[in-house]
């Protein structure tokens, strides 16, 4: 069994992936800041025998350096995370995903740690060809709109991390989340479908920004979690780039369509103008849609979870957590 070490692991995605590795037998430390992580998310597991945790900033070299030296492994999952936080906080987004991220590495080849690193669908950026496939070029917007720092941030991780494997022959795998949804996921920093089942559960208006007609892809945490574990056992991934997401594709408007069903909901759907969400000039992608045929030939994986199984499960969620 393999002692890990997460980062971000207060987070919704951290805190499902510790689930997974308590569960397979391995010993857990997790590292995050509390800034979008939870303390709930570290209670979960507080009284574990192989579970440990820091409240601390992985910018900290001191405390890196000692947690990174005492495991076997790292998921580096800590980033600034949501559009409203990174539209808001360009300078954090910038600094804690690239700071982060070059603490992390420095340190890994310290004591020859393999890194699986977090990186995003937003660098596809704009993006036309569909599904997005590892390879594809990347077409981001103009450093005027802060909206592009969040991408290009996660991108500058990528190369990063791949010049430390190619140069040092440090041992890195990258996997680029899609949307990625489930149990425990807030909506204050943006996340569209905990916000969507709120609203619902509430008979409040549910809020869809743009015209609606811009899709997404809904992984279940569940399965995001598996590839993530599943890449980690293969050795042909080191060195490589992932697409890790659902591939069923749905409209934001078509979303909220269907959580109001789902909720029995007598919820309104209103369609609110980009700028008045974010700023004035905000960008979206129209479509977002991963390939997974990658990570599907080399560890076997393919999503599994249907959407409206994902959405039952978040809707349980909130109803239990509000008569909890």
């Amino acid at each position: 069994m393999t002692h890990a070490l997460i980062t971000g692991g207060a987070g919704f995605i951290g805190s499902h992936l510790s689930d997974l590795l308590l569960k397979q037998g391995h010993t857990v430390t997790v590292i995050d800041d509390l800034s979008t992580g939870r303390l709930e998310n570290i209670q979960l597991h507080a009284g574990h025998p192989h579970y440990r945790y820091a409240i601390e900033d992985i910018r900290n070299i001191h405390v890196i350096d000692r947690l990174v030296s005492e495991c076997d492994l790292i998921y580096h999952l800590a980033a600034a995370v949501g559009v409203q936080k990174i539209v808001s906080e360009p300078i954090n987004t910038i600094e804690v995903n690239i700071g982060g991220t070059e603490t992390i590495l420095k340190t890994a080849r310290r004591y020859r740690k393999k890194v699986m690193i977090a990186s995003t669908s937003e660098v596809y950026g704009k993006g036309v060809n569909f599904p997005f496939r590892e390879e594809d070029d990347s077409l981001v917007g103009p450093t005027t709109r802060s909206r592009w720092a969040y991408a290009t941030s996660k991108a500058v991780d990528e190369f990063l991390a791949l010049a430390y494997h190619k140069e040092v022959g440090l041992p890195v795998v990258i996997f680029r989340l899609f949307n990625t949804v489930g149990p425990r996921q807030q909506g204050q920093y943006g996340m569209v479908l905990p916000r969507f089942i709120r609203w619902a559960l509430d008979n409040e208006p549910i809020q869809v920004y743009g015209d609606g007609a811009q899709s997404r892809c809904f992984g279940n945490v569940s399965d995001v979690v598996d590839a993530i574990a599943r890449l980690t056992e293969v050795p042909d991934a080191v060195g490589q780039v992932f697409n890790i997401g659902s591939d069923e594709e749905i409209t934001i408007l078509e979303l909220a369509e269907r959580v109001r069903d789902r909720c029995g909901s007598q919820s309104e759907i209103k369609l609110i103008p980009y700028e008045d969400a974010y700023e004035p000039g905000f960008e979206d992608f129209r479509r977002r849609v991963p390939s997974v045929e990658k990570i599907h030939s080399v560890t076997g994986w393919l999503p599994s979870t249907p959407l409206n199984t994902t959405i039952d499960q978040i809707i349980a969620y909130y109803k239990e957590s509000s008569h909890g």
